[in-house]
């Protein structure tokens, strides 16, 4: 197979909003509990207890931007159970996942704290479904206020002197379904209310976030922008990659076949089609782009793992992930213009995680190579390309740093041949002198990482790249996710 590509460097787009490489944690089964937090006491080696394994595979990765507490756990969350000394917070019930028992022992501190010791901005998660309007604003008097007030106080009493620093702030999580099964009328005039008591303090500028559609509800995009686009900096998106019959049969995260691979990309290519539709609705009210589109939770969601519990969405993470991975970022880059950030659920333990845990033990998924492979993107400005027509199950984007160094993103979800690729370079104000690349590919499509063989996938270097006569060419492999520089 031979696939063609130009890439046009007078055609510039936006520049690639670090925030797309965002991440989620949730309280739902091992993500905070173990995977994160493991408690000062704990035999595994932690940070205040953080634990250091975890701790540093997450810096590795520079994450931009960690959202917290939910998710569903969101709209159950009253802050103020998890604020204090330990061993006096309240017990709570997680209804929605598992229905296990928390002793909110990781809270707004413990987070915070996690923030700064990854390098990630917070991403904050208020209650709507079952909070009030004055739990909200207190809770953002809390984290930013540095006056004289009883909130600044209680943290002051709480062992933080100065306010945080906080900018991104979501005035509720999937109020269509999980946050209170509201219809669009409703929920957009409770978050032009609730958004009104998000306030500024000090110098402290709060990026307002407003729950927007699940997967295709376009209805729900037009209502919310209709009604409250000049109270929000941003609306959401949720979409998650599924390959099963129905949302109860969602498949195996291992054990699956040709055709559920093709299913796969299918759903995960349908992000593209969302973005673009939702964008076009958000161009009516918004033609100037002010307000952003964030995909706040996205990634596959499979079968639970056997013999795991049921509500703690733990799977495992193949090839085929770090696919649906890289293509989805790819799609981001390509609508950098709207989309300002994206948070891939989940970090630890939960959905399409980044690492593993399994007791002191931690391993890194196919997905956190790609993440990590991808990073040379972030800010970066995206590039116009233009590809042959044909099937060919070839995704790609690139982008052009302020070096000037050109970065190319090709997913290969083939499964059988691979792809003699070349790419023209048009417009660039000089030719490339050197490529090099790293590729992560697998020789069988449901090849993953284990606790026993944690190195089965991992990055190496890619072969073979020639430049010649303003052209790149290079084989590509099936199931494989590559990243070339050119400089």
């Amino acid at each position: 197979m031979k696939k063609k590509a130009v890439v046009h460097f007078d055609g510039e787009r936006s520049t690639i909003n670090p925030n797309v490489y965002g991440h989620f944690a949730e309280h739902l089964g091992r993500c905070i509990y173990e995977g994160i937090w493991v408690g000062e006491e704990s035999d595994i080696s932690n940070t205040k207890g953080i634990r250091n394994d975890v701790l540093q595979a997450l810096k590795s990765l520079e994450i931009p931007v960690l959202r917290w507490p939910g998710g569903c756990f969101a709209d159950e969350y009253h802050w103020k159970d998890g604020i204090g000394p330990r061993e006096g917070r309240k017990r709570m019930v997680n209804t929605h996942w598992g229905g296990v028992v928390e002793n909110n022992h990781f809270g707004t501190h413990e987070f915070f704290l996690l923030c700064e010791l990854i390098g990630a901005e917070p991403y904050i998660n208020g209650n709507v479904g079952s909070g009030t309007v004055q739990e909200m604003q207190e809770w953002v008097e809390y984290m930013t206020f540095d006056g004289e007030s009883p909130m600044a106080n209680l943290r002051r009493e709480n062992g933080q002197e100065n306010a945080w620093s906080l900018t991104y702030f979501g005035v509720g999580n999937e109020n269509w379904g999980c946050g209170g099964n509201m219809r669009p009328e409703y929920y957009a005039d409770l978050y032009r209310q609730f958004q009104t008591y998000v306030r500024n303090y000090g110098k402290n500028k709060i990026y307002k976030i407003a729950c927007g559609p699940n997967g295709d509800n376009y209805y729900w995009t037009e209502v919310l922008m209709r009604e409250a686009k000049p109270y929000m900096d941003a609306l959401t998106l949720h979409h998650y990659t599924i390959t099963g019959p129905s949302w109860n049969e969602k498949g195996s995260a291992t054990k699956f076949t040709e055709d559920e691979w093709g299913r796969t990309f299918k759903s995960a290519l349908h992000m593209d089609e969302l973005i673009t539709k939702h964008s076009t609705i958000m161009d009516k009210y918004d033609p100037e782009n002010k307000v952003a589109l964030i995909v706040d939770e996205w990634g596959t969601w499979f079968d639970v793992e056997p013999g795991t519990n049921p509500g703690f969405l733990y799977q495992q993470n193949t090839i085929r992930d770090a696919l649906v991975a890289g293509l989805t970022l790819n799609i981001f880059q390509n609508h950098a213009d709207r989309v300002q950030m994206a948070n891939i659920a989940q970090t630890v333990n939960v959905l399409q995680a980044m690492v593993l845990t399994e007791g002191d033990q931690m391993l890194l998924t196919p997905t956190y190579h790609v993440f990590n492979m991808y990073k040379v993107h972030k800010g970066a400005t995206a590039i116009q390309l233009q590809m042959d027509s044909g099937d060919e199950p070839l995704h790609i984007s690139a982008s052009k740093n302020k070096e000037g160094e050109v970065h190319l993103s090709l997913c290969h979800y083939g499964l059988k041949d691979g792809a003699d690729f070349e790419l023209e370079l048009r417009g660039w104000e000089r030719q490339p002198s050197q490529a090099t690349g790293t590729i992560l590919q697998a020789s069988s499509m449901n090849e993953h990482n284990t606790f026993e063989q944690p190195d089965t996938l991992k990055p190496a270097d890619l072969e073979g790249i020639k430049l010649s006569d303003g052209k790149l060419s290079v084989s590509i492999p099936p199931m494989s996710v590559s990243v070339i520089k050119l400089s």
